[in-house]
């Protein structure tokens, strides 16, 4: 790490260790109204009132994304569990409705790994507000994820239904579900699952000498040159909820290993989580940032890798909200360092995920 992203670190962490009481940090920044505005941002300038779903875009485009919506329905739960506001509750049943409807009256579709995420989104949005339809959607979905796994190439989920190629993305977060899913039902079932779909990712898509994630796999082999935020974050995921049941070290090693490489000049510049565009890769920091929290809040790790991690997404905030942030609409782009005006649904939603992201440690005064 350079002299310079380790100046910010310091930085980040200087106005944390300064904080009053109750006060939350960073730059006397006050973290929960930030998040507050970016909520109504969501709502006010993404959300399609008709159709019940988000939007594609905030300049018209009124395309329905089922991975985008899932990752809305995950943003809606942190406010949920934030503010409890029964308001907020509307939004998230409204949601799932709508996709149900715009999927044509399915949540089913052919990729595994986006019925993934809405699976992962409607656990937590079922326990964050105890409504079993959220659990019903979940158990639904993975029954049909589970079809997605077979003996080529020595395990491991196909991304989609044509069964042409396995990736990070269609095994580490299904990996947290069935970790998820054990924690809720004690089936040990589910264990065996998280398990089994951890070794085969650990063994097929990590490098041992960096941790860094690969993306895929397919019959000519094993893509290296894919260096995403998104495949960091969910294989320090599965690490941390493996640990969680298991308590063995050696799953909070490997997911360090991936979270200090995240830090690296391959996954981000100058201390900041890098530009991967809008569409479908405007979420990818977003899912590294929910990661690291996992693995800040529930990991045991030492107090210093506490600090720098948490002064990581510390800066990466303070970067975003003091110079990446369009006001008075309080719109996010894909670069956290430059202001737009029109973004993607993407976009937003990773900006939203980091100011969460810190009112969450900072109440949890792991900042």
């Amino acid at each position: 790490m350079n002299l310079f992203v380790q100046f910010f670190f310091t930085m980040a962490i200087f106005f944390a260790g300064k904080r009053q009481p109750g006060e939350l940090p960073g730059n006397k920044e006050n973290w929960t109204k930030n998040a507050d505005a970016a909520y109504q941002s969501l709502i006010q300038n993404f959300y399609n009132t008709g159709g019940h779903y988000f939007n594609e875009n905030n300049s018209g485009g009124k395309k329905f994304h089922y991975w985008r919506n899932a990752h809305a329905l995950d943003v809606l739960t942190d406010v949920y569990i934030r503010t409890k506001k029964k308001s907020v509750k509307k939004y998230m049943d409204e949601l799932v409705s709508g996709m149900y409807i715009q999927n044509g009256n399915s949540y089913i579709i052919d990729y595994y790994d986006d019925m993934e995420w809405m699976a992962l989104a409607c656990i937590r949005a079922f326990e964050a507000t105890g409504d079993k339809k959220y659990k019903d959607i979940a158990d639904l979905l993975w029954i049909d994820i589970k079809t997605g796994w077979d003996d080529t190439w020595g395990g491991g989920f196909f991304w989609n239904k044509e069964r042409k190629n396995k990736n990070t993305p269609a095994n580490a977060p299904a990996c947290i579900i069935a970790a998820r899913l054990y924690q809720l039902d004690h089936n040990p079932a589910e264990l065996a699952w998280a398990k089994k779909i951890y070794r085969w990712q650990k063994d097929q898509l990590v490098d041992p000498a960096t941790g860094l994630v690969w993306d895929g796999l397919d019959a000519g082999g094993t893509n290296k040159d894919w260096k995403f935020t998104y495949n960091q974050g969910v294989f320090i995921g599965s690490g941390v909820e493996l640990y969680k049941i298991t308590g063995d070290e050696g799953y909070i090693k490997d997911a360090l290993k991936t979270a200090h490489h995240s830090l690296s000049a391959d996954i981000t510049k100058n201390g900041i989580l890098k530009d991967e565009g809008g569409g479908d890769g405007g979420l990818f920091k977003g899912i590294l940032v929910r990661n690291l929290v996992l693995l800040i809040k529930d990991g045991n790790i030492a107090e210093a890798d506490m600090k720098l991690f948490g002064g990581f997404l510390l800066h990466n905030a303070l970067v975003l909200w003091l110079q990446g942030t369009s006001q008075p609409g309080v719109i996010f782009g894909a670069n956290w360092s430059k202001k737009v005006t029109n973004t993607d649904t993407s976009t937003q939603l990773s900006g939203e995920m980091l100011l969460e992201a810190i009112v969450s440690l900072g109440n949890m005064e792991r900042l």
